[in-house]
């Protein structure tokens, strides 16, 4: 199970969250309104190399984990 990071659009809390999956949507806990995942810090190739071109959303190369 990942701890995430992620912000809300509506009231712009960041946090962090223990999801099951990647794709579970998650709620702020300040407004209830449904929250973005926040992508800050390195990403990593599941295959030890450096990603060429990473655009932030596994589900769309499945190369960053």
């Amino acid at each position: 199970m990942p701890l995430l990071q992620y912000r809300c659009p509506a009231c712009g809390k960041a946090f962090e969250e223990l999801v099951k999956n990647h794709g579970d949507k998650v709620l702020c806990p300040a407004c209830g309104a449904e929250a973005e995942r926040s992508w800050s810090g390195c990403m990593y190739s599941s295959t030890g190399k450096p990603p060429k071109k990473c655009s932030g959303k596994c589900s769309e190369c499945s190369g960053c984990h």
